[in-house]
C-alpha cells in the first residue's frame, strides 16, 4: 500500500508497510499510479505513451529509480505486521490516569467531563485512595520498571493534598519494589501559586497547561464560576511555570478548537507570542447537535488551517515552536505493538475515579458497563482487559485498508464508542483530522530534510 500527496510544494509518496517516505519529481510521482505488483524488470512501453508530457528518457529513468526502490523494499512493500496481530495478549499495567478531582473551578462549555463532575456528583479523591491506586498499579505492573501516573480531573489542583501525598507515598516505596514513577499533571492554572509551580517543576516529568487560545477564544468558551474572564489570571501563572521549568522536562500549552475558532492557527501564534513554544490544539469531540461541535462540513476549513500552520512552521526561521500533532519520528517510530494497538486503554492503561472505581480510560468514566473494578478492594474485570488487548487495527472497521493505520493505530477507543457506538468502529471525523495532520507532519520532516541536504 502506498499513499501519495502533496505538501509544502513537494510530491510525497509514503510506502505504508515499510514506513519509507519518498520525495519524487513529477514524472515518478505520476508513474507510481501506473505500477502494479509484481513490478516487471522491463518497463511496459505503454508508459511512454501514457506519460507523454515527459521525454522518453525521463520516463525510463523514473521507472529505473522506482524499480530500485521496489527491490530495496521501500516501495510496494508487503505487510509484515498482520501475521502477528493474532498474538496480541494482555499486558501488565504501566500507566494510570488518576482522576483526583471530579470537580472544577471552571465551566468550559465543551468539557467532555460534563464541566468537571463526569455526569455524577462533585467529589475530591481522599489521600488514602491515591495511595491505594499506587498499590494497585505496582501490584498489577508485573516486571515493568517504569510506571506513569497522570493527575487529572476536573481540576487536579483542587485535590492538591492528594496529589502531594500520592507522589510522596510512591517515592517512599518505588525502590523497594524496583519501580520508577513518572508523574504528569493537567491543569487549568487557576489555583497555581509559587509553591505549586515549584513542586510541579520538581516532580512532574510533563505538565499540560490548558488554555483555549487567544483572549477572545478563551473568554467565549472557558467560563469561570463568576462569569468573568480567566485569561489574565491564568496566563501569567503559566508563563512563570514555564520560565522556571527545567529544560529537561516537558510541557505543553494545550488549546482546544471548536466551530467557534476554525482559524486555530491564530491561537497557536498568539500562544507563541506569549512566550510558549511547546503547543497543541486539540479538536473538540462533541455531540454533533452542540453548536460548537466540528461537523464533516467543517473539515475543508480545518484542513486548510492545518496547511496554513504547516506552511508557517516551514517558513519560520525565528520564534520557532513545536506543534504536538505535527511531531513524528520517521526513523524509528513506535514499536510493533504500538503500531497495531496504539493506546493501551483498558489493557496497560486505566483510569481511577475519586471513589476508587477503575475504568479503561478517563473518557469511559461514568459509563457503568465499562467499570472494571476498584483499587479499594483490588477487584478487576479481566474480560474487559482481554477485549482491549485484542482491539487493534486488524479488528477495527476500515483500518486494515487505511494508509494511516500504523500511525494512528485505530484512533481513540473511547471516542469510537461514544460517537460510533462501538470501540472497533473508528470515529470518522477524528480519522479524517488525523490523516490530514499526518500529511502535514510528514511534509514538515521531508521539507526539513531537503533544506538540510
Amino acid at each position: 500500500m502506498i499513499h501519495k500527496f502533496k505538501q509544502l510544494g513537494h510530491n510525497i509518496v509514503l510506502d505504508v508497510n515499510s514506513n519509507a517516505v519518498h520525495v519524487m519529481d513529477d514524472c515518478a510521482f505520476d508513474m507510481v499510479d501506473l505500477l502494479k505488483v509484481p513490478i516487471p524488470e522491463e518497463m511496459p512501453e505503454v508508459f511512454v505513451k501514457v506519460l507523454s508530457g515527459y521525454s522518453e528518457e525521463t520516463v525510463r529513468e523514473s521507472y529505473a529509480e522506482l524499480l530500485e526502490l521496489v527491490k530495496q523494499g521501500t516501495l510496494f512493500s508487503e505487510d509484515t505486521y498482520e501475521r502477528y496481530s493474532g498474538t496480541m495478549v494482555k499486558s501488565p499495567i504501566k500507566s494510570m490516569c488518576l482522576n483526583v478531582a471530579h470537580d472544577c473551578n471552571l465551566r468550559c462549555e465543551y468539557c467532555f467531563a460534563k464541566k468537571g463532575d463526569f455526569g455524577g456528583k462533585r467529589e475530591i479523591m481522599p489521600p488514602e485512595t491515591g495511595k491505594k491506586a499506587i498499590d494497585f498499579l505496582i501490584a498489577n505492573s508485573g516486571n515493568r520498571e517504569n510506571l506513569e501516573m497522570d493527575f487529572f480531573g476536573g481540576e487536579p489542583l483542587m485535590a492538591w493534598d492528594t496529589v502531594v501525598s500520592t507522589i510522596n507515598y510512591a517515592r517512599s516505596i518505588e525502590k523497594q519494589y524496583g519501580k520508577n514513577f513518572r508523574f504528569t499533571i493537567t491543569t487549568n492554572g487557576v489555583l497555581l501559586d509559587d509553591e505549586k509551580i515549584d513542586y510541579i517543576n520538581k516532580e512532574m516529568s510533563n505538565v499540560v497547561l490548558s488554555l483555549d487560545g487567544r483572549r477572545e477564544v478563551t473568554d467565549k468558551i472557558r467560563t469561570s464560576l463568576n462569569g468573568k474572564s480567566v485569561f489574565d489570571l491564568i496566563v501569567p501563572k503559566f508563563q512563570k511555570l514555564v520560565e522556571k521549568r527545567p529544560k529537561n522536562k516537558d510541557y505543553y500549552v494545550r488549546a482546544t478548537f471548536t466551530k467557534y475558532n476554525l482559524d486555530f492557527a491564530n491561537d497557536i501564534l498568539a500562544l507563541r507570542d506569549l512566550g510558549f513554544d511547546q503547543l497543541s490544539a486539540e479538536p473538540v469531540a462533541a455531540d454533533p447537535k452542540m453548536p460548537y461541535a466540528i461537523s464533516e462540513s467543517d473539515l475543508p476549513a480545518v484542513f486548510a488551517e492545518y496547511d496554513r500552520l504547516c506552511k508557517i512552521m516551514s517558513e519560520r526561521t525565528e520564534n520557532k515552536f513545536n506543534f504536538f500533532h505535527f511531531m513524528i519520528d520517521l526513523d524509528q517510530g513506535p514499536c510493533a505493538v504500538k503500531r497495531l494497538r496504539g493506546c493501551g486503554c483498558g489493557n496497560d492503561y486505566v483510569a481511577v475515579t475519586p471513589n476508587g472505581d477503575i475504568y479503561p480510560c478517563h473518557q469511559f468514566v461514568g459509563i457503568e458497563s465499562w467499570r472494571m473494578g476498584s483499587v479499594l478492594d483490588g477487584s478487576f474485570n479481566d474480560d474487559i482487559k482481554t477485549y482491549f488487548s485484542k482491539t487493534h487495527i486488524y479488528t477495527k472497521k476500515g483500518c486494515r485498508d487505511c494508509w494511516a493505520r500504523f500511525y494512528c493505530s485505530g484512533g481513540c477507543n473511547a471516542n469510537s464508542f461514544i460517537y460510533e457506538g462501538d470501540c472497533r468502529t473508528p470515529y470518522k471525523i477524528a480519522c479524517e483530522l488525523q490523516k490530514k495532520r499526518l500529511e502535514c507532519a510528514i511534509g514538515l520532516v521531508a521539507d526539513g530534510a531537503l533544506k538540510e541536504s
